[in-house]
C-alpha cells in the first residue's frame, strides 16, 4: 500500500487488508507505542536496593536487591570503555554507599515481566543465536556472554567469561598445541548452566572469543554484580537467588538508560530483536494492573492504539512478540500506512522518522537502492526471513510529496521480491504528478 501523507490519498494498494508475516517491521509498532506512552526522553532504571540494615562497620545485615526495570541499554554498548560495564559501575556505587559486607544474599529481581523467557511462535533452531537472546526484565548486554579461550607461556590454557558472573562457571577442558596458530573448539552449555570448553588452541594463535546465548538471564545478570563487588573488595556471604525486592526494601544505587529515542534508533537501524522485545513488555508493564509486563498485554495495548488513536483495525495486526521474530505474529500493509501516518503527525515524529535505516546510506539499508533518487531519501524498517521480505517507512517524490508505504511478501522467491521492492521504492523517489 502506498499513501501520500501530503495530499491524504492512497496511490496505490494490493490486498492491502491481508494478514500478512511482517517480520522486522513489526518493529514499528513497537517504537510507536513506546514513544506514545512514555516520550522519546523516556529512560529505564536498573536498581539496587538493601533488605536490611547496614551497621557502623559497614556490614549490611540482610540481603541485597538488583531489581531489573527492563532496561534493553544496560550494555557495554552503550559504555565507551567495555571493561568499565554497569555492573562495575553500579559496585563502585554500593562501595560509595559505606557497604563492605553483605550477610545475606543477592536477589535477581526480573518480576517486572512475566517468567517466559521464550516467545511463542520462536522456532527452536533460533535459540542458540544471539538475535533470539532471552527474555528478561533483569538483562545485561542483550544476555549474550562472550567465552574467551587464550594460549598461556607455560603451555596451559585460560579460558574465562566476559562478563565474569559467579552463576555461571566456565570448564575449562582445552590444551594447547604448540607452535600452531589454529583451533578447534566447542562450546556446551550444560543442563546446570555451567559452559564446557573442549579442545585445543594453537600456542600463536592469540585468543578467541565465542558469544554465547544466556538462557537464564536475571542469575546471570546478578552473578555479574556480585562478581563486580568482589572486584571493590565487598563480600557476598549469602548466595544469588531469584526473587522480589520487598516493599520496605531501600534504595542504594541506580543507573538509567539512554532516553528511548536513542535505544528506538538501535532497535530498528540495527534491528535488534532484544531490545524491541524488552521495551514491548515496558510499555505492557507501566500500564497492567498486576504490574507485569507481558507479549500478550502488550498485543491487548497494541490492538487498542491501533483502533482509539492509530484509526486501524484491531483485527488487522496481532503480535506474539515485540520484535517481529515470531512466525504467529501478523500485519496487514494498511495497518502499517497507518501506523506510519500516525507516527508523521505525532509530537514524536522526528524522533521516529531519525530511527530508521536511510536508503544506501545506513544500516540494513546501506547497500539497497544506491545511485537511484531513493538514496539518502527513503528511509524504512526492513523486515527479513526464510519466507518474508518486507520494507515499510517513508520516502519524499520529486514533487515534494512525503510518501508512506508499506511492502510485505511471504514465500520463498525471497531475491526477486526484494528486487521488485527495491525499484519500486526507487520510482517513488522519482515519481511526480502530471
Amino acid at each position: 500500500m502506498i499513501v501520500s501523507l501530503t495530499r491524504g490519498d492512497t496511490l496505490f494498494s494490493m490486498n492491502p487488508g491481508t494478514l500478512m508475516v511482517p517480520a522486522s517491521t513489526m518493529k514499528l509498532f513497537t517504537a510507536a507505542l513506546a514513544f506514545d506512552a512514555f516520550g522519546p526522553e523516556h529512560q529505564f532504571t536498573t536498581t539496587v536496593l538493601r533488605d536490611g540494615t547496614v551497621g557502623p562497620d559497614g556490614t549490611l545485615n540482610g540481603n541485597l536487591v538488583l531489581r531489573g526495570g527492563g532496561d534493553p541499554g544496560l550494555s557495554t554498548r552503550f559504555y565507551r570503555a567495555p571493561a568499565e560495564g554497569p555492573m562495575v559501575t553500579l559496585a563502585r556505587m554500593v562501595s560509595a554507599s559505606g557497604i563492605k559486607r553483605i550477610t545475606g544474599d543477592v536477589i535477581a529481581d526480573a518480576s517486572a515481566f512475566e517468567s517466559k523467557r521464550v516467545p511463542d511462535g520462536w522456532l527452536s533452531r533460533y535459540l542458540e543465536s544471539g538475535y533470539a537472546a532471552r527474555v528478561s526484565a533483569l538483562s545485561l548486554n542483550e544476555n549474550l556472554g562472550t567465552v574467551v579461550i587464550a594460549p598461556l607461556p607455560n603451555g596451559r590454557t585460560s579460558v574465562s567469561l566476559d562478563p565474569p558472573s559467579s552463576t555461571v562457571p566456565v570448564i575449562n577442558n582445552t590444551r594447547v598445541i604448540a607452535g600452531s596458530r589454529g583451533a578447534k573448539l566447542t562450546i556446551r552449555r550444560l543442563t546446570d548452566g555451567r559452559i564446557d570448553v573442549r579442545g585445543w588452541i594453537g600456542s600463536r594463535a592469540g585468543s578467541r572469543a565465542y558469544l554465547v546465548v544466556i538462557d537464564d538471564p536475571a542469575p546471570w545478570v546478578a552473578g555479574t554484580l556480585v562478581s563486580a563487588l568482589a572486584a571493590q573488595g565487598i563480600t557476598v556471604s549469602g548466595n544469588v537467588r531469584v526473587g522480589s525486592a520487598p516493599a520496605s526494601a531501600v534504595g542504594v544505587a541506580s543507573l538509567a538508560s539512554p532516553p528511548l529515542t536513542r535505544l528506538a534508533a538501535v532497535m530498528n537501524r540495527e534491528s535488534i530483536n532484544h531490545f524491541a522485545e524488552l521495551i514491548f513488555r515496558d510499555v505492557a508493564y507501566a500500564v497492567s494492573p498486576e504490574r507485569v509486563g507481558s507479549a500478550a498485554f502488550g498485543n491487548t495495548l497494541l490492538q487498542k492504539f491501533m483502533t482509539d488513536k492509530v484509526g486501524g483495525l484491531a483485527q488487522e495486526v496481532h503480535t506474539a512478540d515485540g520484535s517481529g521474530l515470531s512466525t504467529l505474529d501478523r500485519a496487514s500493509a494498511r495497518s502499517l500506512v497507518q501506523l506510519l501516518s500516525y507516527s508523521h503527525r505525532s509530537s514524536w515524529a522526528a524522533d521516529f522518522h531519525a530511527s530508521l535505516p536511510v536508503a544506501g546510506e545506513s544500516e540494513l539499508l546501506r547497500h539497497r537502492m544506491r545511485y537511484t533518487p531513493a538514496q539518502g531519501n527513503l528511509h524504512a524498517k526492513t523486515g527479513t526471513t526464510n519466507d518474508v521480505v518486507a520494507l515499510a517507512g517513508y520516502v519524499t517524490a520529486r514533487n515534494g510529496e512525503v510518501l508512506a508505504f508499506s511492502f510485505i511478501y511471504n514465500g520463498r522467491d525471497r531475491w526477486n521480491a526484494r528486487e521488485a521492492i527495491d525499484v519500486s521504492g526507487a520510482t517513488l523517489a522519482g515519481f511526480a504528478r502530471e
